[in-house]
C-alpha cells in the first residue's frame, strides 16, 4: 500500500528545496504498483547512483520487468539521493523509500544493488543507512531484508563482502526470482539468518555468501581465495547463465523517467557476450557465452516498446554490436519498420573491422553525425599485445566511408598505462586523431571534430592482464601531460580520465576484504558519489588506507607470480584461469597474426 503520509510530507516539506525534485516523486509512465494482498514478497532494486544514471541502466529495466511479471512478487525502485536530498532525509529523520509506494527500504523482503563500477561502493552504504538497514551483514537479523548485489563488480566481491548478504554472479533473470522465493520460504521456517544464508548459497547456482567463507593470507601479505566454512557450500562459484537469450522476454514497457537522463532512448539488448578476447577486457568473460536474439524478436520488441513509450530513438545494445551475426538484415528490417515513425537507430559499440565500412553505408545522418569507436591503442603493434585485432587500415577506411556519407564527428577511446607502452604509443594517439580529422577535410572539405578520450588501464580480475600491476601515479601523470602538449590541431579534443579515480578503481577492483573497513570509514567521513568529480574526495580514501594499514603499493602496483592463487579465484569466469594465463604469456611475444582471435566457443 502507498505510504501516503510519507509521500505528502516529502512533497510539502522537502521537494520545494532540492534540485530536480522529479527524481524523488515516482509516478512515472509504465511504473508498476501491485496490491499488497496479492503478494508473497517485495523486492526493491536499489541502484547505487543518482536517478539519471540508474534510469539509463538497461539491466535495471530488465530485472524490474522480470520480477513484476511474477504474479505474487512486486519490484520497486530506489536510487542514491543527491546530497541536498540526503540532508533533508536526515534532518527530518525520514527513511529512503521506493518510488512506487514510498515504502522504506527496511520494509522490503529483498533489497538488491547493481554494482556497475567500484566507485559506487559508498553509495551502497548511503542507501542502506538511509533505508534503515544495518550496514554489515553480521548486524542483521532474520527480519531484516536480504541484501543482495549483482553486476560486473561481483567478479571480485571481497571489498564489499562485509555489507552484502548474497552476491549474484552472472545473469540475473532466472536467478533473481528463485532467490527471492527461497529467501521468503527459509525465513518462514524461523531458522537463524546465518543458516538461511548458507542454504541459499548451497541451493542456488551463481550465489556467493561471503559471510560463510573464510579469508586467509599468504606469506606475501596478500589474500588467498576464500574457503567455505560449511561443507554444503561450493568452493568455486560459477556464474549463472541464461542459455536462451531469445526466450527471455524483452522489457517492452520500460519505466519512462520523469527527468532527462543520460540515456534517454529506447534500448534493446540484441546480443549478450562478445566473440573476441581482448586481453584487457573484463566484460567479455563476464558476459560469456555469446548469445543473441532473433531478428524477428528484436523488430517486434522495438515496435511494441515504441508504442508503450513514444521514444524517437532506439539503441541496439551489445558489447560489440556490429558482430551481431545478422546485423545487416536487422538494420534494414528496423529501418523499414521505423521509417514511418521517424525513429532513428543508434549503434554503439562498433567494431573496427570490415563491418565498419558496412555500417558507414547503413547508418543515416539525419539525427546523428558522429561515430564512437574504441581503437584502445593507436599503433597496430600495441593492439597485437593487448589482443585487439584491428588495424589502422580498417579504421581509416571505415572512417573515410562514414565521412563520405556525411558524418563529421568521431569519438575515439584509447588507453594509456598499457604493458610495454612507449613514447611512440602515446604520440600515436594524437597523430591518429589528427590524421582522421585531416581525412575528412580531404573527403568533404572540412576537418572532422575528433574527441580522443584516454583512460588509464586497470588490470582487472579475470583478464589475461590480472597478473600485472597498475601503472603508477607518476607515470600516468607524465603521460597525460605529454598528450596535452603533443596536440596541435584545434579540431582535435583530448580528454583523459581522472587519475585519482582510476587509481581508486584499481585498488577496489583488485583489493580484498580488508578494504571493507576503509569503505565504511571514508563513508562515515562524508564520502559520497565518488564517481562524480564535484563530490570525489580522493584524499579521504588514501587517508583511510593509511589508517587501516592497507599496503596500496602491494595491492595495486605489484604484479602477481603466475603460479600464485589470486584473491578472486573463488569466482570462476569463462574461459578460465588457464586460458587467461596462456593469453598473458602470448601477450609478451605478440605479433598481429596471433592477437585476439575470436572465440571458437559455441553460442
Amino acid at each position: 500500500m502507498m505510504n501516503t503520509e510519507l509521500k505528502e510530507f516529502v512533497i510539502r516539506r522537502v521537494l520545494p528545496h532540492v534540485e530536480k525534485p522529479g527524481q524523488y516523486i515516482g509516478g512515472e509512465w509504465n511504473r508498476v504498483i501491485k496490491p499488497a494482498r496479492d503478494l508473497v514478497g517485495r523486492i526493491c532494486l536499489a541502484f547505487p547512483d543518482v536517478y539519471s544514471i540508474g534510469m539509463s541502466n538497461h539491466g535495471l529495466q530488465v530485472l524490474y520487468s522480470v520480477v513484476n511479471n511474477l504474479p505474487d512478487w512486486a519490484c520497486e525502485r530506489a536510487f542514491t539521493p543527491w546530497p541536498d536530498f540526503e540532508k533533508f532525509l536526515r534532518q527530518y529523520r525520514l527513511p529512503l523509500y521506493s518510488l512506487e509506494t514510498f515504502t522504506p527500504l527496511y520494509q522490503f523482503d529483498v533489497v538488491g544493488f547493481s554494482l556497475q563500477h567500484e566507485l559506487c561502493y559508498t553509495n551502497v552504504l548511503t542507501m542502506l543507512d538511509l533505508g534503515g538497514i544495518p550496514l554489515r551483514t553480521s548486524q542483521r537479523e532474520l527480519h531484516h531484508p536480504l541484501v543482495i548485489a549483482g553486476g560486473p563488480c561481483t567478479v571480485n566481491p571481497e571489498p564489499l563482502a562485509d555489507f552484502i548478504d548474497v552476491f549474484v554472479v552472472g545473469d540475473g533473470e532466472e536467478v533473481l526470482p528463485e532467490l527471492c522465493r527461497q529467501w521468503v520460504q527459509l525465513r518462514e521456517q524461523g531458522m537463524n539468518r546465518a543458516e538461511a544464508l548458507i542454504r541459499l548459497g548451497a541451493k542456488i547456482a551463481g550465489c556467493y555468501v561471503p559471510s560463510a567463507y573464510k579469508v586467509s593470507f599468504g606469506p606475501d601479505g596478500r589474500a588467498l581465495p576464500p574457503q567455505p566454512v560449511d561443507g554444503k557450500l561450493p568452493p568455486i562459484i560459477y556464474p549463472a547463465v541464461v542459455r536462451d537469450l531469445d526466450a527471455i522476454p524483452v522489457p517492452t514497457r520500460p519505466v519512462v523517467p520523469n527527468i532527462e537522463c543520460v540515456q534517454d532512448r529506447l534500448a534493446i539488448e540484441i546480443m549478450r557476450g562478445c566473440p573476441w578476447r581482448c586481453r584487457f577486457c573484463q566484460s567479455s568473460p563476464f558476459k560469456r557465452p555469446v548469445r543473441w536474439r532473433r531478428v524477428e524478436t528484436i523488430v517486434k520488441a522495438v515496435l511494441e516498446t515504441y508504442r508503450n513509450t513514444g521514444y524517437n530513438e532506439v539503441s541496439l545494445l551489445s558489447l560489440s554490436t556490429s558482430d551481431y551475426p545478422h546485423f545487416e538484415e536487422l538494420y534494414n528490417r528496423l529501418s523499414s519498420a521505423l521509417a514511418p515513425y521517424r525513429i532513428s537507430i543508434s549503434v554503439p559499440s562498433l567494431r573496427i573491422n570490415e563491418q565498419l565500412r558496412l555500417v558507414g553505408d547503413l547508418l543515416e545522418t539525419d539525427r546523428h553525425s558522429g561515430l564512437t569507436l574504441a581503437p584502445e591503442a593507436a599503433r597496430d603493434s600495441m593492439r597485437a599485445r593487448i589482443g585487439k585485432q584491428i588495424t589502422n587500415e580498417d579504421l581509416i577506411a571505415g572512417c573515410r566511408r562514414a565521412f563520405e556519407r556525411g558524418f563529421d564527428r568521431i569519438k575515439l577511446y584509447f588507453m594509456c598505462g598499457l604493458p610495454g607502452e612507449t613514447i611512440d604509443d602515446l604520440d600515436g594517439i594524437v597523430e591518429l586523431a589528427e590524421k582522421l580529422s585531416r581525412l575528412r577535410k580531404l573527403v568533404a572539405g572540412k576537418p572532422a571534430t575528433v574527441v580522443a578520450n584516454v583512460s588509464n588501464l586497470v588490470p582487472k580480475p579475470h583478464t589475461p592482464f590480472q597478473w600485472l600491476g597498475m601503472a603508477r601515479r607518476e607515470y600516468l601523470a607524465i603521460a597525460h601531460k605529454h598528450l596535452v602538449e603533443r596536440r596541435r590541431k584545434p579540431s582535435v579534443q583530448l580528454k583523459y580520465h581522472d587519475l585519482e579515480a582510476s587509481l581508486l578503481e584499481g585498488l577496489l577492483s583488485r583489493g580484498d576484504r580488508r578494504l571493507g573497513a576503509v569503505i565504511e570509514w571514508v563513508w562515515r567521513q562524508g564520502a559520497r558519489l565518488d564517481s562524480w568529480t564535484e563530490h570525489f574526495r580522493p584524499e579521504l580514501w588514501w587517508d583511510g588506507c593509511r589508517r587501516f594499514a592497507i599496503d596500496v603499493e602491494l595491492l595495486l602496483h605489484e604484479p602477481y607470480p603466475l603460479e600464485r592463487p589470486l584473491p578472486w579465484d573463488h569466482i570462476a569466469l569463462r574461459p578460465g584461469r588457464a586460458v587467461f594465463q596462456q593469453e598473458f604469456l602470448r601477450s609478451q611475444f605478440a605479433d598481429f597474426n596471433s592477437a585476439g582471435e575470436p572465440s571458437s566457443e559455441p553460442p
